[in-house]
């Protein structure tokens, strides 16, 4: 009972500014209307405190939401809120570290891995800027392998600075075991990267290839740096 004043008070404040919005939507029919801010505000408050949660779940959960508003177009690279959660959630367990009795608690890889994959999937600088961070501080493989690829997939390498994040990582993986999975996602990212750029102007990335030729990795890993050599001669 005692929420319905609250409740009461927000619908009045709808209904005073909903002229107002109708009225911007005839010169603009792209706008948001005052109700889909308001709900809107409500599902990223509610996507937030899922995102700071220590409960793994929860995290999943809060990408599950942002999964859906990327593929729904309601965020895109211009969206700092969705950004800023997603960047937060990248760092669970590596940046952000939550530890009870001298353990990190909070350590959830595969809420990482699929920050790294919804990053990508917003694309834009910032998503850029996170992900490149993300290749020189983390240690999870999996986690690296789809910074890697969806780097790649953003596209964007002004001054080969992706391009060099992406062979740092790759070159300062054990040489005696490297991880097939980056190595190829690595190669894919060179790959989508030159296609984006027009090719890739970038002497370590030919270094990091010719790295994987040489190296302990598995046929199909080695067939693609083959391959990519070739693709890149071609620009």
């Amino acid at each position: 009972m005692k929420k319905r004043p609250l409740i009461t008070a927000i619908l009045l404040i709808l209904l005073v500014l909903l002229p107002f919005n109708v009225t911007a939507q005839n010169n603009n029919n792209n706008e948001k209307t005052v109700e889909e801010l308001f709900l809107q505000n409500i599902q990223m408050t509610v996507i937030g405190e899922q995102a700071v949660s220590n409960n793994r779940d929860s995290k999943l959960k809060a990408l599950d939401y942002i999964e859906d508003l990327i593929a729904s177009g309601k965020a895109n690279s211009g969206d700092s809120d969705v950004h800023a959660i997603l960047d937060y959630l990248s760092l669970t367990g590596t940046g952000v570290k939550f530890k009870e009795a001298g353990h990190v608690i909070n350590n959830f890889p595969e809420v990482r891995r699929r920050s790294c994959e919804l990053l990508g999937k917003l694309g834009g600088e910032g998503a850029k800027d996170t992900l490149v961070n993300i290749l020189l501080t983390e240690d999870e493989p999996m986690v690296l392998s789809e910074a890697a690829y969806a780097l790649g997939k953003i596209g964007i390498n002004k001054n080969n600075q992706v391009s060099q994040a992406l062979s740092y990582a790759l070159l300062n993986q054990n040489i005696l075991t490297p991880d097939n999975n980056f190595a190829f996602a690595v190669l894919l990212a060179y790959e989508k990267l030159a296609k984006a750029n027009d090719g890739l102007n970038d002497p370590v990335v030919l270094k990091a290839i010719i790295r994987i030729q040489n190296g302990n990795y598995i046929k199909d890993v080695k067939r693609k740096a083959e391959e990519l050599i070739k693709i890149l001669s071609d620009y």
